[in-house]
């Protein structure tokens, strides 16, 4: 006989995605309380996502909302995209924040908060920010972890500016690079890595800018050598003097600051954007001076995504935001 089959709603975000599925894929499993710890932990690994989060009934009274984390191979207490995904998953449900757009999320870290700093519109996606929970364990790395980290990274000693442990849900060994360039270039060594979680990041300098990291994309016209067609003024119908070719006039660069996220042994060995490692190296570069009180950061261009990240210090703390939307919605079925 066939066993009756259990429905759920559920939701894929996108998250710190400026545009579309450009940021980091979060599944969300509503109402979730009758799944059991291996339904949640198979479904997960089934969907092979770098988190997916399951929506309980919160424990906490000042909890708006409860949610259960995991990786396609464990458990976590806390991680920062499904954090800003299932916010904004609750909200598209039918929650409401309360005042100033404030709302507590209960997790297995406990209790954290989320704002509200912009809402949708046709013209962009809504935008939520975290406060970073604090640390649970820091300072430098061992020299024998630093050492492997070097070695599985394929980097020089010199390339490191600093190094501390991040430990504030996963435990990534974090480290300051020399700049973005030598961030982007890594080839890790996910076998020498094993066991070890490394985020790096680097900053991106006018050196970057010669050395050409980003650029126009393939399509774009170079700029005639030695002429002033660019002070021409534009016909509609003049796509070969487009605004897209004039994107390499004056090259910026995407970000404040370019982060990797290394997780040997996940089914996603390289997070295409990390909520909790930013947040972990926001407070420890604001801290410290090694940034400033507020920048941004791009993460996953060697994934071909171009998620972007918004870290502000401030005094409660330091607040991780980015751009989230739902990219699918429907259910989903469990034995």
């Amino acid at each position: 006989m066939l066993s009756m089959s259990r429905t759920f709603s559920y939701q894929q975000v996108d998250v710190f995605a400026p545009t579309a599925f450009n940021g980091n894929g979060l599944g969300v499993v509503f109402n979730a309380d009758s799944l059991s710890d291996d339904q949640m932990q198979h479904f997960a690994q089934w969907m092979n996502l770098a988190e997916t989060v399951f929506f309980v009934e919160p424990t906490d009274e000042e909890a708006d909302y409860a949610i259960r984390i995991f990786t396609p191979s464990t458990e976590l207490p806390f991680a920062g995209h499904p954090t800003l995904g299932a916010a904004h998953a609750w909200l598209e449900s039918g929650g409401e924040a309360g005042p100033a757009g404030h709302l507590i999320q209960q997790c297995g870290a406990g209790l954290i908060p989320v704002r509200v700093e912009r809402e949708s519109s046709d013209r962009h996606s809504r935008r939520l920010a975290f406060l970073a929970p604090p640390l649970t364990r820091s300072g430098p790395l061992e020299p024998d972890v630093l050492q492997w980290a070097i070695a599985g990274l394929g980097i020089r000693e010199e390339d490191v500016v600093d190094h501390q442990w991040l430990v504030n849900g996963p435990h990534p060994a974090g480290l300051v690079l020399r700049d973005a360039d030598i961030v982007l270039g890594i080839e890790p060594d996910y076998e020498a890595l094993q066991g070890l979680e490394v985020g790096v990041i680097g900053p991106y300098t006018a050196a970057s800018v010669s050395q050409s990291v980003w650029q126009p994309r393939g399509s774009v016209m170079p700029r005639v050598s030695g002429t002033r067609e660019e002070l021409r003024p534009l016909d509609f119908s003049d796509f070969e003097r487009s605004e897209e070719r004039f994107r390499n006039v004056v090259l910026q660069p995407p970000a404040d600051y370019e982060v990797r996220a290394f997780i040997p042994g996940e089914a996603v060995p390289e997070d295409p954007a990390t909520g909790s490692l930013n947040a972990a190296f926001g407070i420890w570069l604001t801290q410290t001076g090694y940034a400033p009180q507020r920048y941004t950061v791009r993460q996953g261009t060697r994934l071909g995504r171009e998620a972007i990240l918004h870290i502000e210090a401030t005094e409660k703390g330091v607040w991780v935001s980015g751009d989230v939307a739902t990219r699918i919605s429907g259910d989903v079925s469990f034995d």
